[in-house]
């Protein structure tokens, strides 16, 4: 069954049904190997939905909607667009997800409609922290693609469409699966199958995104597999001279033949991406980092640290501000950061109820990053905050007597909420004090 007729008779189903259950279908958005996908609002909850739709009668094409909604399904992250419900409806299968607003990277991959530097190198960091997560909870991408990281209307990158991934606990399947111009060598040799087959789908995308050329181009398959499995790309910097040097040493470990040869994880490649953006920073830029040194020397969370200690936390941090009643983090999220208040106050709120005020020199959202677990409280702005945001997994990589010195003022500040919280503290007292 084409897609066309897919798309016929699904439309002549919903004529007759208007509804598959209580997602009422608006519109179609698109179709892609693995379905068409429309807009539709879910009755129940009041909100908009994606749903896409294969033949059930199809065994490839209900096989591959269940992967994505079973390896989807099971990962909870900002950037990974979200899996709500997946089931059967006369002779389709379907998926519910998360409906995002935007356009994917493809879009931008263009020599005419390239992302300035910096922000494509945003945009990659953020979608290696995503991918590290997936890896992290057992799931292989096996098809990274422009096509197939939306950017929201607030450009928050989305992952998306794991129809195709493979599950730690399953055998790899036999056969060429994926889009051959990102596709990794041991992928088109039909080997097996690791993270870094998806770290060398990630260095095609940076290239591309970069330069708006593939890394390796080539006029049919024939071509591309023979040049993916036995030349290098041209070197990114005789593509593009105005890029910093550190792309081309991005680009060569993370497009390595040889699976050893690349980055070990995604978050190694996250690292270099972020070297690279202190590198992007114009000379006024690197003054207020110095700037923002000499501020946080005088909160008492970094009493203990040295200036040098300060200077390695620039590559795993940035201040950010937030007005008044704005949410900072929400109970349930999962992302890698935590943060200390460097001006203002903030309230700690979990399931409804205020449990803590807190303000400067104090920390929140360390306990995500200890326990490596979903977000435990929700924190707003009482006043117009000035925070320190810090990469827990990027913090990762700093020399041990940073992370030591933050786990010990992680336990300071536990112990003094402790203490005030059973009246046992006086209120002039603070953490790192």
């Amino acid at each position: 069954m084409t897609q066309s007729s897919v798309h016929a008779k699904f439309i002549t189903s919903v004529v007759n049904n208007q509804a598959i259950g209580r997602y009422k279908i608006q519109r179609k958005l698109g179709q892609g190997g693995s379905g068409v996908v429309y807009l539709a609002r879910d009755a129940f909850i009041q909100r908009q939905v994606a749903i896409k739709i294969s033949p059930h009668l199809s065994k490839s094409s209900r096989k591959k909607l269940f992967i994505e909604a079973q390896s989807a399904g099971r990962l909870n992250h900002p950037n990974i667009l979200a899996i709500h419900d997946t089931g059967i409806f006369q002779d389709f299968c379907y998926i519910i997800m998360e409906f995002v607003e935007g356009r994917t990277l493809k879009s931008h991959c263009q020599p005419g409609t390239l992302l300035p530097v910096e922000r494509a190198t945003e945009v990659m960091f953020t979608v290696c922290n995503a991918l590290d997560y997936a890896h992290q909870q057992g799931v292989i991408h096996r098809d990274i693609k422009p096509a197939n990281i939306m950017m929201a209307k607030d450009n928050t990158p989305k992952l998306m469409d794991f129809g195709i991934a493979q599950l730690s606990e399953q055998t790899s399947e036999g056969g060429l699966w994926g889009t051959p111009s990102y596709m990794s060598p041991e992928q088109l040799k039909e080997e097996p199958i690791t993270a870094q087959s998806d770290i060398f789908s990630l260095g095609c995308v940076l290239y591309e995104l970069l330069t708006g050329t593939k890394a390796f181009p080539g006029e049919n398959d024939f071509s591309i597999i023979y040049k993916i499995t036995r030349e290098h790309p041209k070197p990114i910097l005789q593509v593009r001279e105005d890029l910093p040097a550190i792309f081309n040493e991005i680009i060569r470990k993370s497009l390595a033949k040889n699976p050893k040869d690349r980055y070990p994880s995604c978050m190694d490649l996250a690292y270099d991406l972020r070297v690279a953006l202190r590198g992007l920073r114009p000379a006024h830029e690197q003054e207020k980092i110095q700037d923002v040194i000499d501020l946080v020397r005088h909160v008492p969370f970094f009493h203990n640290f040295t200036r040098e200690q300060l200077h390695e936390l620039g590559l795993a941090s940035c201040i950010v501000k937030y007005a008044q009643g704005k949410v900072i983090v929400a109970e349930g999220d999962i992302d890698d950061t935590f943060y200390i208040i460097l001006k203002g106050r903030v309230q700690i709120v979990k399931k409804g109820k205020p449990i803590a005020l807190i303000g400067a020199g104090e920390c929140f959202g360390e306990m995500a990053y200890i326990a490596g677990q979903a977000r435990v409280a929700s924190a707003t702005a009482v006043t117009e905050c000035a925070l320190m945001k810090i990469s827990a997994t990027l913090l990762d990589k700093a020399p041990e007597a940073i992370q030591l010195q933050f786990f010990k003022n992680f336990a300071r500040t536990l112990s003094y909420r402790l203490e005030k919280s059973a009246g046992l503290r006086s209120p002039s007292s603070a953490p790192g004090s």
